[in-house]
């Protein structure tokens, strides 16, 4: 039986094409579920697999996406049944393994998390990673003693995927929610998610010779790092927790131990990929009760399988707000 996929190849070259063909079941990766997808998302690793010269894939063909949320079809696992609706997110599934940009997946079973009650598998993908590890730092920050009263939680990147969603859970939970965006057209976009300040990214997106500034986050999600991570550390309260999540700024983190030792900061890492299953569960179960479902409908671009190509390219420049869903029977 055939099925359409985004499939990625590479020529003697060594240059890679994407492109939406028709497949075989026969031609996907041998597991433990076969699940009919429905919903997929882009990330910025999907960015790296299909609009940079397939970055993360080690093997061609290749069908990417790191996400996708569907219905299972047959299992040899006993914790699934053909019906049950699902969702994975990491596992380095659409880098090393066959992923969620096509309408057949196959994958172990220990990669799935049934989704809970209220949430839709397009609610799902809306989500994705993106929102997983929102979810996953608000926890992390909570787990460290964070509470509303504390005082303002800056996000940095509110307007892409992670920063959307931790903006909305975060003023959901009744947080002052200090959004930092280098595109003054995403403001009233932010505002919508619940944003009480727009913070221009231009003013905090450079390192000062001050290791400690003036005291003034009680929380922060950082999707960026580098210098405005830096930055941030010694703008932190007494205490307080920065929940590192991306570097889209890059890798290099220009700082000082000072707000460590001085201030008791502390710097918290958040790794979606390999999470185990319990806490997996943990967090699904969080965004479905503090994720309001409104918020969560203004952030969604819809997107098809033709459009992936573009969208990853768009992505690694920075020109994705919000979560695209992308509806792979369309």
């Amino acid at each position: 039986m055939s099925f359409k996929a985004l499939l990625v190849e590479k020529d003697e070259e060594g240059k890679t094409t994407a492109a939406v063909q028709q497949l075989d079941e026969a031609q996907l990766p041998e597991g433990d579920v076969t699940i009919a997808v429905e919903y997929s998302t882009v990330n910025y690793k999907d960015g790296l697999c299909v609009g940079s010269g397939g970055g993360l894939v080690r093997n061609y063909p290749h069908v990417p996406g790191v996400d996708f949320a569907g219905t299972v079809e047959a299992s040899s696992d006993d914790r699934y049944k053909p019906g049950d609706k699902v969702v994975l997110t990491g596992w380095r599934v659409g880098e090393a393994w066959w992923g969620g940009y096509a309408q057949k997946a196959c994958v172990k079973a220990d990669w799935l998390v049934p989704l809970p009650d209220g949430i839709s598998t397009r609610n799902a993908m809306a989500i994705g990673t993106a929102g997983f590890t929102a979810m996953l730092a608000v926890m992390a920050l909570e787990d460290h003693g964070l509470k509303p009263a504390d005082g303002p939680v800056l996000v940095t990147g509110a307007a892409g995927g992670v920063g959307s969603v931790a903006t909305a859970i975060l003023a959901n939970l009744g947080y002052e929610v200090a959004a930092v965006t280098g595109r003054p057209e995403t403001a009233d976009y932010l505002k919508s998610l619940g944003a009480t300040q727009i913070v221009p990214r231009e003013e905090i997106n450079e390192t000062v010779k001050r290791p400690l500034e003036k005291e003034v986050w009680a929380g922060c999600i950082d999707a960026v790092g580098s210098a405005m991570l830096a930055r941030v550390l010694g703008q932190m309260k007494y205490g307080a927790s920065v929940a590192a999540v991306g570097l889209a700024a890059g890798a290099d983190l220009p700082a000082s131990v000072i707000p460590f030792l001085l201030r008791g900061v502390n710097l918290l890492g958040i790794d979606s990929v390999m999470k185990p299953y319990d806490a997996r569960v943990k967090a699904w179960e969080r965004l479905a009760k503090d994720l309001p479902l409104e918020k969560l409908e203004a952030m969604i671009e819809p997107a098809t399988l033709p459009d992936l190509p573009g969208l990853g390219k768009a992505i690694l420049k920075g020109q994705v707000k919000g979560r695209v869903v992308v509806d792979v029977n369309a």
